[in-house]
C-alpha cells in the first residue's frame, strides 16, 4: 500500500480494510508512507504479523542536487512576479512548481505561457492517458517546467529536476 498516510487522509480507510479482508492468508503486505501517524502504525499491526519498519530521518528526505524554495509572499497578486524573479536569478535544468488547487495550476500555466515560458501542467482532472503523455514529455526534456497539484508531489522521480 503506497502512500498509506495519504490514503487515510483522503478517507479510504474502510476501503483499504475491505480489500485486505479478501487477501489470502500469508500475503506479504508492504506499507509505504512518508509519515507515520498513529493510524498508519495501527494499520501495520492489523495487516502484518511481524512488521519491519524502515524509518528515514526527516533531513534525509530531500534528494541531493535538488533546490527547494518556499517564499512567503504577502499578497497573492505578487506571487507571479516573485516566481519570475526566481527564474531570472537561478539556473534551472528542469523544475516542478506545486499549486494548491487545480484552478491555480491552470491559471499559472496560462500566465507563464503568456510570459513565453514553455510549461506543462498536470492535475487530477485530466484523463490518465493525457497525464502519462505529459509526464513522458517532461521526462524527455521537451518541457522544462511542470506545474502540478500534489498529485505528483510524492514519488516524482525525474533525474533532470533541479528545482522544486
Amino acid at each position: 500500500l503506497d502512500e498509506a498516510d495519504e490514503m487515510l487522509n483522503r478517507g479510504f480507510k474502510e476501503q483499504v480494510y475491505d480489500i485486505y479482508r479478501y487477501l489470502p492468508p500469508g500475503t506479504q503486505v508492504v506499507l509505504v508512507s512518508a509519515t507515520m501517524p498513529y493510524e498508519v502504525l495501527e494499520m501495520t499491526h492489523k495487516f502484518m504479523s511481524k512488521p519491519f519498519r524502515v524509518l528515514v530521518k526527516r533531513d534525509e528526505l530531500t534528494l541531493e542536487g535538488i533546490k527547494q524554495f518556499f517564499v512567503a509572499v504577502e499578497r497573492e497578486q505578487w506571487k507571479f512576479d516573485t516566481l519570475c524573479d526566481l527564474y531570472d536569478t537561478l539556473t534551472i535544468t528542469q523544475a516542478v512548481i506545486f499549486c494548491n488547487t487545480k484552478q491555480k495550476v491552470d491559471w499559472l500555466t496560462q500566465k507563464m505561457r503568456d510570459a513565453n515560458f514553455t510549461v506543462a501542467a498536470i492535475h487530477g482532472d485530466m484523463p490518465q492517458k493525457e497525464r502519462d503523455a505529459i509526464m513522458a514529455q517532461f521526462r524527455s526534456g521537451a518541457s522544462r517546467v511542470l506545474i502540478s497539484t500534489d498529485l505528483w508531489g510524492r514519488g516524482l522521480d525525474v533525474q533532470q529536476v533541479s528545482l522544486v
